[in-house]
């Protein structure tokens, strides 16, 4: 007998992504990743530069690596007029506009002005995609795959990342900036090829168009017409337009809380944070890796992370992953938190310093080497942080809240939810050296600990275990409050 649905009534340039292996419409997340990483080898040539318009200071880099979440916030924001208006295939295609418009921009870029526009482009494509590729894939995937097909997304765009940090090895940063239009023509050309989602075709009135694209999304010889019908069924209980007053019914509004809190806590985890100052937290622990390594180090442990949980989403189920994955978060912060307060104080003048020119630790001195083996536990720890977060709160949030929230809504809540997790990631990466400097770096830490702790009670008692239904069934779920047919 499986669980009833409910217990009770991405930075800066050293940011990693998310990524997987591919259908063409989450080719897109090859876009996303690779532009979030852009700056990671880019700033470090442009601090060197000996063009004064293009030297960066540090606080510069800070906003040239940090102002891509603000435009992602912008395109979540857009997302919820463009996800219904245009639908999610047509949406995800325009995303391409702004990308290709940024990534000119940075390549030809003679002023920081160029650069950061060019940045935030690239985030308002990023957040538009966010926000309708969950809900593209979770509407033309099958119950059964659904899964799978929902974790590819962060797959395909770690995959995106590590491209990046491979090309910054061979290209200089101009023609990095070049090569980024390469991921957005080949997602125009593969999406050419899918059909629109049926459900947004049946609620614009398209019942043909609606029933020739799922047949071509389930092969010619299934048998489409039971499925087509519960489609149809649904769509035609919610052909209208969602009002305020029906807003407040509880079968509208607990998914769509529950959507939002899903993407609140998974930002307070630290994630962010967490990759974008990654090489100075390491640094600043006396962690003896070397800086090239750090990038491919992160990158190859969250692709191995994201291909187990694409291989168990559909087998162990999202809550038993997210139990995982929270627990691993939570022990994995505590560790950090509590080898940066019992470590060595620092003892000699330190060079390391944070993105806005002010020390990471907060004392302008390193740590003394703590013995050999110690020095492992961040490595370690860090590691568990990042695998944690792959296996579970990072793809299945994104998922669950595209399988969750109902039809009628799915387009603006998904939007909303996009634009409240890049807001907290934002305030979260700009107030991260405040908080070490004026507290410690175990400060936060702590704090991210104690979120994890949070998580694992609300995963216990609100989040719906969904694994094998389809979106009608869950749907019908919120709306009746019964869980009999998920036994």
């Amino acid at each position: 007998m499986q669980e009833p649905l409910l217990g009770a009534e991405g930075p800066d340039y050293d940011t990693f992504p998310e990524k997987p292996p591919p259908s063409p419409g989450e080719r897109t997340r090859v876009c996303f990743g690779y532009a979030l990483v852009y700056t990671s080898p880019v700033i470090p040539a442009l601090e060197r530069s000996l063009d004064p318009n293009l030297s960066l200071t540090k606080s510069q880099a800070s906003w040239f690596g940090s102002v891509f979440t603000l435009g992602a916030a912008a395109g979540g924001l857009s997302a919820m007029v463009l996800n219904d208006l245009l639908g999610r295939k047509l949406s995800i295609m325009f995303s391409a506009v702004p990308s290709a418009a940024g990534y000119a921009l940075m390549a030809g870029a003679h002023g920081l002005w160029m650069l950061l526009l060019g940045r935030m482009l690239t985030g308002f494509a990023g957040g538009l995609t966010a926000a309708c590729i969950p809900v593209y894939v979770s509407e033309i995937a099958p119950a059964g795959v659904r899964g799978a097909l929902g974790a590819t997304p962060q797959l395909m765009a770690v995959f995106g990342s590590l491209s990046l940090y491979a090309l910054g090895l061979l290209l200089p940063w101009r023609w990095l900036a070049v090569a980024g239009e390469g991921p957005v023509l080949v997602m125009i050309l593969l999406l050419g090829f899918m059909p629109s989602s049926p459900r947004f075709l049946l609620s614009r009135g398209r019942d043909s168009e609606a029933l020739q694209a799922l047949a071509w999304l389930r092969g010619a010889d299934a048998d489409i017409r039971r499925e087509f019908q519960q489609i149809q069924d649904n769509v035609r209980t919610q052909s209208s337009h969602l009002s305020w007053a029906e807003a407040r019914d509880p079968h509208i509004y607990r998914p769509i809380v529950i959507a939002l809190l899903m993407r609140f806590l998974q930002q307070l985890t630290g994630i962010t944070p967490v990759l974008v100052y990654l090489q100075s937290i390491f640094d600043s622990t006396a962690v003896l890796l070397p800086p090239e390594d750090d990038a491919a180090v992160v990158g190859a442990v969250r692709l191995l992370s994201v291909l187990i949980a694409a291989l168990a989403m559909d087998l162990a189920g999202r809550k038993a992953l997210l139990f995982v994955s929270g627990a691993s978060m939570f022990a994995a912060n505590l560790t950090l938190g509590l080898y940066v307060h019992f470590a060595p104080k620092p003892l000699a003048p330190n060079g390391t310093m944070g993105l806005e020119g002010a020390p990471l630790g907060g004392t302008g001195q390193p740590l003394a080497t703590p013995p050999g083996y110690l020095t492992l536990v961040p490595l370690l720890a860090s590691m568990l942080f990042i695998m944690g977060y792959a296996v579970g709160w990072g793809p299945i949030t994104w998922l669950l809240m595209s399988e969750i929230l109902p039809l009628r809504a799915r387009g603006v809540a998904s939007g909303l939810c996009v634009l409240l997790s890049w807001l907290t990631a934002f305030a979260l990466t700009k107030s991260f050296l405040l908080v070490v400097n004026a507290f410690g770096l175990q400060a936060p830490f702590f704090f991210f600990a104690a979120v994890c702790s949070v998580n694992l009670a609300f995963t216990s008692c609100c989040v719906p275990e969904t694994k094998g239904r389809s979106l009608e069934q869950i749907e019908s779920f919120f709306r009746s409050g019964r869980g009999s047919f998920l036994r």
